[in-house]
C-alpha cells in the first residue's frame, strides 16, 4: 500500500503481542504502549532535517549537528491518543503538543468533535498525528482535515494497529499524509472494532471497562 509503513521491528512485535493479550493489566498496558510509542517515534522522526552547529567538547571545538527549524508538534486524538503521546515525548521532550477531542458515535460510527487546542504556529511545524487505532478511519480523517484547515502542510499519522478499511479510507482522503503503524490486522467487525485487534484502546489505557 503506497504511503503506508509497517514498522516491523522484533521488539515492537513482541510488545504488541503483550498489548493484545487480554490478561495484560492496565498499568502494564500503559507502560508497554509507552515503550512502543518511543520505538515508533524513533522511526517516524528519521527524516527530520539537521543543521550544523559548533560546540566545544571537553577536549576541543567541533562541528556537530542539531535539529533545524521549528520544533515538532505532536497532536493527540483524545482520549486514547494520549497513551501514545507520552512515549513520543520521552524521545522528543521539546515537541509542542496539540489535542483534538473526537468520539465515535456508536450508531453511525462517525466522529463527533468536542475539543480542539493547537499551538498558535502549528502551520509552521511538522506534525505527527497520533491515535492508537486506525479502524474505520473516520476519526483520523476528520482530525487530519482539521489540521489542514489550520494550515498544516507537513503531517504524518501514527497508530499502533490499523485495519485495511481504515487505511483505505484515510489514504483516499489524505493521500499526501504518510501512515505509520505497528501492524495491519485482518478486518473490522460489525461494531467497527479491529480484528484480532486489542479491544478498545481507551478502555484498556484507563481501566474504564
Amino acid at each position: 500500500m503506497p504511503n503506508v509503513t509497517v514498522l516491523d521491528h522484533p521488539l515492537l512485535r513482541h510488545k504488541l503481542a503483550l498489548l493484545r493479550d487480554k490478561s495484560t493489566p492496565t498499568a502494564m498496558f500503559r507502560q508497554i504502549a509507552r515503550e512502543i510509542s518511543l520505538l515508533m517515534a524513533y522511526e517516524v522522526t528519521r527524516d527530520l532535517p539537521l543543521e550544523p552547529i559548533e560546540i566545544e567538547t571537553p577536549l576541543e571545538t567541533m562541528q556537530a549537528e542539531h535539529l533545524a527549524g521549528k520544533k515538532l508538534c505532536i497532536v493527540s486524538i483524545l482520549r486514547a491518543g494520549n497513551g501514545i503521546l507520552e512515549g513520543m515525548l520521552d524521545l522528543v521532550p521539546s515537541a509542542r503538543v496539540g489535542h483534538i477531542g473526537l468520539y465515535r458515535d456508536h450508531a453511525t460510527l462517525l466522529p463527533v468533535e468536542y475539543y480542539l487546542k493547537l499551538p498558535n504556529d502549528v502551520s509552521e511545524r511538522s506534525v505527527i498525528l497520533v491515535d492508537p487505532m486506525l479502524a474505520t478511519g473516520n476519526s483520523a480523517v476528520a482530525a487530519a482535515s482539521r489540521l489542514k484547515g489550520a494550515g498544516v502542510t507537513t503531517m504524518k499519522f501514527v497508530c499502533l494497529l490499523a485495519a485495511p478499511e481504515g487505511i483505505a479510507a484515510f489514504t483516499a482522503a489524505h493521500p499526501d499524509v504518510p501512515v505509520f503503524t505497528g501492524a495491519i490486522d485482518r478486518e473490522l467487525d460489525g461494531n467497527g472494532y479491529i480484528r484480532p485487534g486489542l479491544g478498545d484502546a481507551g478502555d484498556r489505557f484507563y481501566g474504564t471497562r
